[in-house]
């Protein structure tokens, strides 16, 4: 959550970062976790400011941002698990999202992201490639369609701030999903070709 003057750029950091993500994710692992880190800590840090606080929602994203860099760089062995449990938590709702009308129940993304972190660790560069792949690719997409909305012309919320929904960013567009596995895979495609011609 940030005032709604920074939507536009919020939604630009999020497409350049999910970029990186999705076609550098395994070569720059340690960036790309921190820039994740950096994404969820902000998203906690201002959703713990008041909507009416503006200089406490800016600074409580720079707060929380910084720390979650910091932890997601620290906690660098353990990414792997953490890219494997959130691909597998993503997929859950994508999935649910498709079949039902609400969101998953607890259980099934608690399962999907054991399962997840269990894969990674088991199969980790591939792992790396698919998760950071397509975890970029989302965040494209994320980011894309909060940049259109910023960009309408639309009036803002009641409450002037921008919420970020990283699950569901376009609730009914059957066209997401497509476009999230279309640009997964080519991020998955340059990934292994870079790889390959790196041994």
């Amino acid at each position: 959550m940030l005032p709604q003057t920074y939507a536009l750029p919020g939604a630009l950091l999020l497409v350049l970062g999910g970029a990186l993500a999705c076609v550098a994710g395994h070569r720059l692992f340690k960036t790309v976790l921190a820039v994740y880190g950096f994404i969820f800590g902000a998203l906690i840090g201002s959703s713990v400011m008041g909507a009416s606080n503006t200089s406490g929602m800016v600074i409580g994203a720079l707060v929380g941002g910084g720390i979650g860099a910091v932890v997601m760089s620290l906690a660098w062995f353990v990414g792997v698990a953490i890219v494997g449990a959130g691909m597998g938590a993503l997929l859950a709702h994508l999935v649910w999202s498709q079949i039902g009308t609400s969101d998953p129940p607890a259980i099934a993304v608690v399962a999907a992201s054991v399962v997840g972190a269990v894969a990674a660790t088991m199969l980790q560069r591939y792992v790396i490639i698919v998760g950071t792949a397509f975890g970029g690719a989302w965040t494209v997409i994320v980011g894309v369609l909060n940049a259109i909305e910023a960009t309408s012309g639309k009036p803002p919320n009641a409450e002037g701030v921008w919420i970020l929904y990283p699950l569901t960013p376009a609730a009914g567009a059957r066209w997401v999903p497509v476009a999230w596995l279309v640009l997964g895979m080519f991020g998955t495609v340059v990934q292994l070709a870079i790889t390959s011609r790196k041994k």
